[in-house]
């Protein structure tokens, strides 16, 4: 936290950290870190392990021990752990999952494990919530009597946050949590002083020692990573996923035997048991999946195995260490940063006066609806011209969702006013900053608050408008469609018919054109369409090179104009979630399409920085 002079020497620590505060918000996390190591020491930023011994010798027969689970950590292996080191094993310790009928078995097998002083483990409490009153009746009248229950019975309860567990249960309980660590350091950290690695039996068990720490490390490396992508939103996934300790275990378990039973690395298997299987298989999302590999093909590479301090970051400031003790690891690992590298009121006018203006203005902005008997009379159905029929679908979208904005808009000014009652609708359309419900319903996929959104929706509207009154655009503005993919198959539908080609044999192919401005295309191509539009987040075009680049600070692109012609693979979204539902294709809802551009990198450089183009921006 220095300061230019003479501020650096003025003011004390805390001073420093409130200007942080002021000119640079989104640094206050690291900075308050740095002052806590500065005031108190490391220690106190440095999550302790986890020790379930403690809390345990804290318990009684008596006292159910409760894990409230987090996503991304299972306490099921650590728990089954503990117990095998506490002599309960096999009958000793019994496991079923709540839910539907299970109840009634769940009953039994706490009264006999009770009786026989046995441990058991409820798990999933969270989904059996009409189930839990009986439990709390089990608990009071049959654990809490010490004549029934045996001094080393023990009920373990696992659950996710609920509004309906029991609170007597959680006061008489010793409750637990073991979140995943924050931070590529604290994952690291925690896979290496947990089981199987922290084992020196499995750490040192392998006949190839240098090629099994070496992809170890980068195992536990692709681990954390895959993790901490979360923290980044749709730019680290377009769906979160709950990876978690036992993914790790049993990857690090088939890297062992493999090196152990072949004479050669088989990379190609472990990446694909890995990559495909073990997290793979918890991926849904297409290009997640192919992010996924292409993080994984980083770690699982000849070049790992034969370079020293081989590179997992540009800068070099994260490598594969030489091979060593397990000390060593741990030592290298506390010299990482704590912070990972992104690389690795005063009164005035009152509501309701607002209310009325903005109603006022919105609905001075939004036009009359589209005439849908005149527009098929100009651009009538035609074999030849598809882009017809994609017209009207758009207006008469457009119509329903401009006639909803209008109506309700109508009826929140005469409820203002007072001339009508103030539905629930209508009071939740009042007191909104981002787009109401009610239009959301009619609307397009945006991420955009309520005043861009009319910006936005007003210049998609004019965006018609103009294309009705001079013909068919030279340049399609692909963002302004309300329906992306009925336009893109109109276009394959207008080439198929007019070169006879079935259109299940064609695909879209790209190219992006030296024009920076829209007039600047005077005419329509021979085949295929102009389209504009997109932006690109996670890089920049290079306007020079022609290929995509690395990304200026804070800086989104809106890409060239492109022509659909020619042939990379970088995904189209409609907004900046990328993320929406699964549809039958495999495809996210908000998945548009996949373009090629030209790159002087290779392609999964550009996967592993997540880039995509986007239709619209979020402001």
């Amino acid at each position: 936290m220095e300061l230019p002079d003479p501020w650096d020497d003025l003011l004390t620590s805390f001073q420093k950290l409130i200007i942080i505060r002021c000119i640079r918000p989104d640094k206050v996390i690291p900075a308050a870190q740095q002052f806590v190591i500065e005031k108190l020491g490391p220690s106190y930023i440095d999550p302790p392990t986890f020790d379930m011994k403690c809390s345990y010798m804290d318990s009684t027969p008596s006292t159910p021990l409760i894990f409230i689970l987090s996503p991304g950590a299972d306490p099921l292996e650590l728990l089954r752990k503990f117990a095998e080191e506490q002599g309960m094993t096999g009958m000793n310790l019994q496991t079923i999952s709540l839910g539907q009928g299970q109840g009634p078995i769940a009953r039994k097998m706490v009264e006999k494990a009770a009786e026989d002083g046995t441990w058991i483990i409820l798990q999933n409490c969270h989904l059996a919530t009409s189930w839990l009153a009986e439990l709390e009746q089990i608990c009071e009248e049959v654990i809490s009597d010490p004549e029934r229950t045996k001094s080393s019975f023990r009920l373990w309860l696992t659950s996710y946050p609920s509004p309906n567990f029991p609170v007597s249960l959680l006061q008489i309980g010793i409750k637990m949590t073991n979140e995943p660590p924050k931070g590529l350091r604290a994952n690291l950290l925690k896979s290496y002083l947990s089981d199987p690695i922290s084992n020196p039996i499995f750490f040192n068990g392998c006949n190839k020692p240098q090629v099994w720490k070496k992809l170890l490390f980068g195992l536990c490396f692709f681990h954390a990573l895959v993790q901490e992508r979360r923290a980044y939103g749709s730019l680290g996934w377009n769906i979160p996923y709950e990876f978690n300790d036992a993914d790790l275990k049993i990857s690090a378990k088939q890297l062992q035997i493999f090196l152990n039973e072949y004479d050669h690395t088989p990379l190609d298997a472990i990446t694909y048991l890995t990559g495909e299987c073990n997290y793979g298989g918890r991926v849904t999302d297409n290009h997640d999946r192919r992010l996924l590999l292409s993080l994984l093909d980083t770690f699982f590479c000849e070049d790992a195995i034969t370079q020293d301090k081989y590179p997992f970051s540009p800068s070099g400031k994260y490598f594969a260490p030489k091979n060593g003790q397990h000390d060593s690891y741990l030592e290298y690992i506390k010299s990482l940063p704590l912070n990972a590298d992104p690389e690795a009121s005063g009164a005035g006018k009152s509501s309701t006066e607002i209310v009325q203006e903005l109603t006022a203005d919105i609905l001075g902005k939004i036009p009359e609806d589209f005439n849908i008997e005149e527009v098929m009379t100009r651009y009538p159905t035609q074999y030849t011209e598809s882009m017809n029929t994609v017209l009207v679908h758009e207006l008469l979208r457009f119509n329903r969702l401009t006639s909803t904005i209008r109506t309700s808009l109508q009826e929140l000014r005469k409820a203002t006013s007072g001339l009508s009652v103030m539905s629930p609708e209508l009071d939740d359309l009042f007191s909104s900053m981002i787009v109401p419900a009610l239009w959301v319903a009619k609307s397009y996929p945006s991420l955009k608050p309520l005043g861009s959104y009319i910006t936005d929706l007003v210049q998609r509207l004019d965006f018609f408008k103009e294309w009705i009154q001079n013909g068919t655009p030279k340049v399609f503005w692909i963002s302004g469609f309300y329906f992306t993919h009925a336009f893109l198959t109109g276009a394959l539908q207008n080439y198929a018919r007019k070169h006879k080609t079935p259109i299940d044999m064609l695909e879209l192919q790209f190219h992006v054109t030296q024009h920076e401005n829209t007039h600047e295309i005077t005419s329509s191509p021979v085949d295929g369409i102009h389209i504009s539009g997109l932006y690109i987040e996670g890089a920049r075009w290079d306007r020079e090179k022609h290929v995509i680049s690395e990304a200026l600070p804070k800086v989104l692109y809106e890409t060239p104009k492109t022509h659909l012609n020619d042939t990379s693979f970088i995904p189209v979204y409609k907004t900046s979630a990328r993320r929406g539902e699964l549809s039958t294709t495999g495809h996210s809802t908000n998945y548009v399409l996949t373009i090629d551009l030209a790159t002087e990198e290779p392609p999964n450089h550009w996967v592993n920085r997540g880039v995509a183009c986007l239709c619209q921006l979020d402001y």
